[in-house]
């Protein structure tokens, strides 16, 4: 017979639809099985290939461990929020929330017609005042915690302003962006305002000054694959790295317990060494190197020093020159007046490039600040340069060059023609790098002679008895920007009093997305947000 698909699923399709056959409610009875896809964003284009590819596969398998007698449950929704939509708002006039809801109904006509095994009982909206109420929720909870390295898990804010109120920092140790130590007494000295900075300090979610990829004519930051060749992937605008206010979350405070918890994975090798990368954790010392030659009108003086992180302290002796990132803030500090220009115009060429382009891109490229560092071990100095192949996100942004042993610090002395100190026993070094990690060590002062092995535990030794740095382990893991200057995201629970951020009360969520006259930012460089009338909160 032949198969009348018209008839036949049409049929079925609105018995499955009347009678809620994929209903998943409470079942204690038997195992419980949870079949979760990536919701998809609702264009106006509808699905594409992509979309019914990995769902197919997953409702096969979630039909088969219903077959086998797992309750399951296979829901399906909406990342309902993003720039496309808002950037269709502004082309045509019509509110976002108009044409999402439009083109959900169009992707639901068109997974039905497909026949999914989905519970659309339990459908999301992101863009739904009654989900984005807990994402608002969740991030209440991340601002008002701190991690402590030593328990290794998150606390109360409360509890540290306690700590603080009795003993200052003593005897913390907690994730922050910048070191503080100060004492009980200081903390009471301090206003309202100096207090809740301090705070700000430790929070889980906070505000802080971040480079990001700006697209002006977006009117919006952009992720890395948003981007290519310093435009924006959709409407090829430029796109810029600038430091901009950004609420981040701290995610590179579990960067330990995420290494630690791929143990516990049932995944493949291969994966799980691809997140092990992704974290990168890496054992080393940071060294500070004193800075000779700044201007006085720079105001600084001979003591400043640039502070770099290295895994390899027994090549401080084969530092050859020194290569800050473009974005450091050491570059304003220490860059000469006679350089200023140069280095002006370097940092104009290269802020249009996003980090992932810099890592891929071998090119070398490069100009001299015009400033020394000294050597801390020999008393050598050595020219300080700035260069894209450094990122200010990893480490300190300043890096110490070993041109004998890395290979993009031998291409970078190649290039510019600067000195290459070989530093093992037998290392050929007239062509590439010699990048081995073992061997007799030569050229290094009291290290000459030990193993790179010895030589590693050596050098970390004489920096911490020398206090010319410290010991530390340092995760490629970042913080994660969780900002948007954009219009169609949900709000962040967040009021401001003298310039500070405060969270609203927990009973009087949601906050809900506010109506506007326009969807780009103000004409001020506010998010479009500012563009709200008597959007205030009453505490």
């Amino acid at each position: 017979m032949e198969y009348n698909f018209n008839e036949i699923e049409k049929k079925w399709q609105a018995e499955w639809k009347k009678n809620h056959t994929y209903r998943v409610t409470e079942d204690k009875t038997k195992p419980k099985y949870y079949v979760l896809d990536m919701f998809p964003y609702p264009s106006g284009a509808g699905l594409h290939v992509g979309h019914p590819l990995g769902y197919i596969a997953s409702d096969i398998y979630s039909r088969y461990k219903r077959l086998k007698g797992f309750n399951v449950l296979h829901p399906m929704g909406y990342d309902a929020y993003g720039l496309p939509a808002e950037q269709y708002a502004i082309q045509t006039g019509q509110h976002p929330a108009i044409t999402t809801e439009k083109n959900i109904a169009r992707y639901r006509e068109q997974l039905d017609k497909i026949g999914f095994s989905f519970d659309w009982d339990r459908e999301i909206h992101t863009c739904n005042p009654d989900y984005y109420k807990w994402t608002q929720w969740a991030f209440i909870k991340m601002f008002n915690s701190v991690f402590c390295n030593i328990c290794k898990k998150a606390l109360p804010v409360e509890n540290i302003i306690e700590c603080f109120e009795e003993s200052g920092t003593e005897g913390l140790d907690l994730a922050c962006t910048e070191p503080m130590t100060f004492t009980a007494t200081d903390w009471k000295a301090k206003s309202e305002k100096e207090k809740q900075e301090i705070l700000m300090n430790y929070r889980i979610a906070y505000l802080a000054d971040t480079m990001v990829n700006w697209c002006g004519a977006l009117g919006t930051v952009l992720a890395n694959d948003e981007v290519s060749e310093g435009v924006s992937v959709r409407g090829g605008h430029p796109v810029e790295q600038r430091k901009m206010r950004q609420w981040s979350l701290r995610v590179s405070a579990y960067a330990q317990r995420l290494l630690d918890g791929l143990d516990t994975l049932d995944w493949t090798d291969s994966l799980k060494e691809t997140q092990k990368n992704w974290i990168g954790r890496s054992e080393g010392a940071e060294l500070n190197f004193k800075v000779k030659g700044i201007p006085a009108c720079a105001g600084m003086t001979e003591e400043t020093s640039l502070t770099v992180f290295t895994t390899r302290a027994d090549t401080i002796f084969g530092v050859t020159f020194m290569v800050l990132a473009p974005e450091s803030e050491y570059v304003s500090q220490i860059v000469t007046p006679e350089q200023r220009a140069e280095v002006d115009n370097y940092l104009d060429a290269v802020k249009r490039r996003t980090e992932r382009e810099r890592i891929a891109d071998r090119k070398v490229t490069g100009v001299f600040s015009g400033s020394y560092a000294i050597n801390p071990v020999n008393g050598k100095e050595i020219p300080i340069w700035i260069s894209d192949y450094v990122l200010a996100g990893y480490g300190t942004g300043a890096i110490m060059a070993v041109p004998a042993h890395d290979s993009r610090d031998y291409a970078f002395a190649k290039h510019f023609n600067l000195p290459i100190i070989p530093l093992i026993e037998g290392a050929d070094v007239s062509e590439e790098s010699f990048d081995a990690k073992d061997g007799i060590m030569i050229n290094s002062g009291f290290l000459n002679g030990l193993t790179v092995k010895e030589a590693i535990a050596a050098a970390k030794k004489y920096i911490a008895d020398k206090n010319l740095g410290r010991v530390k382990v340092n995760f490629r893991l970042r913080d994660a920007i969780f900002s948007r200057q954009r219009y169609w995201g949900e709000p962040f629970p967040i009021y401001y009093k003298d310039g500070m951020p405060y969270t609203v009360a927990e009973k009087d969520l949601p906050v809900k997305l506010p109506e506007v006259d326009k969807f780009l930012p103000t004409e001020t460089g506010e998010p479009p947000l500012g563009r709200a009338k008597n959007w205030v909160y009453k505490v």
